[in-house]
């Protein structure tokens, strides 16, 4: 179903909206971003989620509504990932709280921009190509099947290729520099290391986009239902990151229920010529699948 333009202008329009208000209003001062305030955010981003969700149910109907609803939750829950990332690496380069909110806010503008690319490109790729959905299909069953049988990560930043390119460009600083990316020492351009967090935060999300923006494309192929539902749970993703830095390490069965899902989506990727899942049975799949990995998560204790 084509969007009027005018709906993407909009659309657009409340995300940098909501942009400024944050960076600009809400966190004009560096500051460590409580257990309270980062959950009444993460309500805030559902509660508007829901919202948007509301309006897609009585503007385009039943269908695209379960299809903004699946693909927000399946993005939602692939984004904890991102969170056991984020937490690796501020610990590696010891971040103090107060300024980890700006490094996630430009790093999540970035992924935005990563988001779009990925989402038009993969939906041109399969409108022109379709054979490619087989192609994203057993990459997600692949990726699956890695996630499933996951050995720890660890963070080296001296072998991520950007990292290095980045230190022949650009002296960085051995020590931060309150909150600044650059900063000038004697005449002489400086990057601090909050900026190599933030080259590894973008490279995060890039490789997590090869995952997900598949797995919604699973779901549905409708651009604006994609880039949405993608949207909003990026958005949420920096305040969830707050509100689940000190626990999230307990819902260590979550891995493997994601690995199942993305396996799933893989799978009904592959069945599409021969069989198309209901959205609604998808749905009811995903949301079991992720409850009860993370209900086994809080009665099982990790071995």
């Amino acid at each position: 179903m084509d969007t009027p333009i005018l709906f993407w202008i909009l659309f657009n329009a409340f995300v940098l909206l909501m942009l400024a208000l944050d960076l600009g209003v809400f966190h004009r001062k560096a500051h460590e971003v409580s257990v309270k305030e980062a959950l009444t955010w993460t309500f805030v981003w559902i509660f508007l989620a829901m919202v948007f969700n509301t309006i897609i149910f009585y503007w385009r109907g039943q269908q695209q509504a379960l299809e903004f609803f699946t693909g927000y939750l399946v993005e939602k829950a692939l984004s904890t990932d991102n969170i056991f990332v984020f937490i690796m690496i501020f610990s590696y380069f010891q971040i103090p709280s107060k300024y980890q909110h700006k490094v996630l806010f430009w790093g999540i503008l970035g992924a935005l921009i990563m988001r779009v690319i990925f989402i038009f490109a993969g939906i041109a790729l399969i409108e022109k190509f379709h054979f490619t959905i087989y192609i994203f299909g057993a990459l997600l069953i692949y990726t699956g099947y890695k996630m499933f049988y996951h050995t720890n990560a660890t963070i080296e930043p001296d072998k991520n290729p950007l990292i290095r390119v980045f230190k022949k460009i650009m002296p960085v600083t051995p020590h931060l520099q309150e909150d600044n990316f650059f900063v000038k020492l004697d005449g002489k351009r400086f990057a601090t290391p909050l900026f190599l967090v933030l080259i590894l935060i973008e490279t995060t999300d890039l490789i997590f986009a090869v995952d997900s923006i598949p797995a919604i494309l699973a779901i549905t192929q409708d651009q604006f239902i994609v880039y949405t539902s993608n949207v909003f749970a990026i958005m949420g993703l920096r305040s969830l990151y707050f509100a689940l830095a000190g626990v999230v390490h307990r819902f260590w069965l979550l891995s493997y229920g994601l690995a199942v899902v993305l396996v799933f989506v893989g799978i009904k990727m592959l069945l599409i010529d021969v069989y198309k899942i209901p959205i609604e049975w998808s749905l009811v799949f995903i949301a079991t699948t992720i409850a009860v990995s993370i209900l086994l998560s809080l009665r099982i204790r990790k071995p």
